[in-house]
């Protein structure tokens, strides 16, 4: 990581637990990165529009309500629609393997299901994003 890699942690939608969300925001902030916690009850305007306010390099979806095949598109396309396309997406929570090809189809770069290490999740991101940035596409 050449320079602190900046990310939105957000909580879609009605969902309200955060537990998980914030282990992970932590995590990624002791791996190195900046990070911008949204909190609770955020619509996918709020958190395209915060991505974009803050310059972020990826943003980290986190959701156990089981909206997240409305919702992560949702996200995807306001990120698009605002010019923000090239934000990574990734997401984690409660979320059945059978709907993970549909939203990777969506835009979604990864998704994380329950138990996933967080040493995997950091380690993939940051690969990911030096990836992105040496091919000129972050």
């Amino acid at each position: 990581m050449e320079r602190p890699y900046r990310v939105v942690v957000a909580k879609p939608g009605l969902d309200g637990h955060d537990r998980g969300a914030r282990v992970i925001a932590r995590a990624l902030r002791e791996a190195g990165f900046e990070v911008i916690y949204t909190g609770l009850h955020q619509t996918p305007e709020q958190i395209a529009e915060t991505a974009i306010q803050e310059d972020v390099d990826a943003v980290g979806l986190s959701i156990l309500s089981g909206a997240h095949m409305t919702l992560f598109p949702r996200i995807v396309d306001e990120l698009e629609k605002r010019g923000a396309g090239e934000v990574l997406v990734f997401a984690g929570g409660i979320i059945p393997e059978a709907d993970i090809p549909e939203l990777t189809k969506a835009g979604v770069a990864r998704i994380f299901t329950p138990g996933a290490p967080l040493g995997e999740i950091t380690s993939w991101l940051e690969k990911t994003l030096d990836e992105r940035e040496v091919a000129g596409t972050a």
